[in-house]
């Protein structure tokens, strides 16, 4: 899937992981991103990377959208975790199709990249934790401000709630008609 447009929320998802440094170590963060609002609908702050970190984030992401998601396709790179048993089924649990990028191909999956970029540039660059707690706070709270503060130029400088609450109020006004 190189088409990273949707007209409709719910429709495709972007997903993938990244490392977070925390002094010595590291910890992982899957995400689960709606393509058509940019919203991060679900997330996973984990000090492994197992199957568990990625059906996390999709469950999350499940549940905040209510559970209506049959159908949705969801689209990540090949890493071990997406092509999991567990993963597999979490995805035929909630009827979400999978779609994977090509092989070491990065602009497969171009979104989620950039989600990553902005986050290590916006929060990450220079920083630090030496406390596992302090770096997961610090996480939810960027996602916060992501979904919530931060504009953006591609939704016509909307943040993605807002994105998605003018698209949803627009979308029952036309139905009222």
């Amino acid at each position: 899937m190189r088409d990273f447009t949707a007209d409709t929320l719910n429709t495709k998802w972007c997903g993938d992981i990244t490392y977070i440094p925390v002094g010595s170590t590291w910890l992982y963060l899957a995400t689960v991103i709606d393509i058509c609002s940019r919203r991060v609908v679900g997330w996973s702050i984990a000090d492994h990377m197992r199957a568990s970190l990625v059906t996390d984030a999709i469950e999350m992401a499940v549940s905040a959208r209510g559970g209506e998601v049959d159908g949705v396709v969801f689209h990540t790179d090949r890493g071990a975790q997406y092509v999991s048993r567990a993963f597999v089924d979490v995805c035929r649990r909630h009827g979400i199709r999978r779609s994977m990028g090509r092989v070491g191909s990065s602009y497969d999956n171009a979104l989620a990249e950039s989600f990553f970029q902005g986050l290590k540039r916006e929060l990450l660059h220079g920083r630090r934790w030496t406390s596992k707690a302090q770096a997961r706070l610090e996480l939810f709270r960027w996602m916060s401000y992501y979904n919530r503060r931060r504009r953006h130029s591609a939704l016509g400088y909307l943040t993605p709630v807002e994105f998605e609450q003018r698209l949803t109020t627009s979308h029952t006004l036309s139905l009222a008609a």
